[in-house]
């Protein structure tokens, strides 16, 4: 029987050990989605996810085929797109499939499972058509994980739980953060890893995916905190990195999201 991790330090500082290749780690997963974005880093050499928070499908789709090159995972919030209409999703992916790159939908679930399982199958947006990876809140506790592999699992999706976030003020940490670990490893056919400031398992087959990154530090006026790749990539030890508006706001996206590509991947391969 595969022992559980150590739990993670509440301090910043995240436990150190051997580092594995993407594609090493990814021949010690048995997840379907973890073993294909393992390879997708590794034959693209990107870890970087965009955060396309945008309110117009047309300029989602086009931003997404015009960056997708560059990305290993597009982070989406579909419930702001004003103009939404039932082919997004068969849309979306036919761009996913052009540039090799998952589509994650940022839903953060956080009601009962059945309640969870029914917005994640149904009504309007249906994502679990078309999302690869969606993220829960670990909260309603393993109820919500269980509801949604029903609907995820025959479909060889994959869930992130919320371990850590970058907001100031967040009770996402600490006891919270161990119980996700928990939490995870009793679903390891489901759970792929992380939304998380640091690495907190170091079980291989789990990923790390962290939001809240800049080339500088800084804040923004609602109380977003933001490190910076060398943070979160060479001292955290996280595995993705997530950035929004500064490749969004960027005078030349592309040249933006390029940049943040290969600074990432440079400090992952020193590892």
């Amino acid at each position: 029987m595969q022992q559980p991790a150590p739990p993670p330090s509440d301090s910043s500082s995240p436990t150190s050990s051997p580092e594995l290749s993407f594609l090493k780690r990814a021949s010690l997963t048995r997840h379907h989605l973890a073993q294909t974005l393992f390879k997708l880093m590794e034959d693209k050499k990107s870890n970087l996810s965009l955060a396309l928070d945008v309110t117009s499908q047309a300029e989602l789709l086009h931003l997404a085929d015009r960056l997708g090159p560059y990305l290993c995972v597009l982070k989406t919030h579909v419930d702001l797109l004003e103009d939404y209409t039932p082919d997004f999703g068969e849309k979306l992916r036919r761009i996913a499939e052009k540039h090799r790159f998952l589509i994650f939908e940022d839903r953060k679930f956080a009601d009962i499972g059945q309640t969870s399982a029914l917005q994640y199958a149904k009504g309007i947006y249906r994502i679990a058509e078309w999302a690869d990876l969606i993220n829960a809140h670990i909260i309603p506790g393993p109820g919500i994980i269980e509801g949604l592999k029903q609907i995820g699992l025959p479909k060889q999706r994959g869930l992130l739980l919320l371990a850590q976030m970058s907001s100031a003020g967040t009770l996402a940490k600490g006891a919270f953060t161990r119980k996700a670990v928990q939490f995870a490893e009793e679903h390891a056919d489901f759970v792929m890893g992380f939304i998380c400031l640091e690495k907190i398992s170091e079980q291989p087959h789990f990923i790390h995916f962290t939001p809240g990154v800049k080339l500088k530090r800084g804040k923004d006026a609602l109380g977003q905190r933001y490190r910076t790749v060398q943070d979160i990539l060479g001292k955290n030890k996280s595995d993705i990195i997530i950035v929004g508006r500064d490749i969004m706001q960027a005078k030349d996206p592309e040249k933006q999201a390029a940049l943040y590509r290969e600074a990432a991947w440079e400090i992952v391969s020193k590892r």
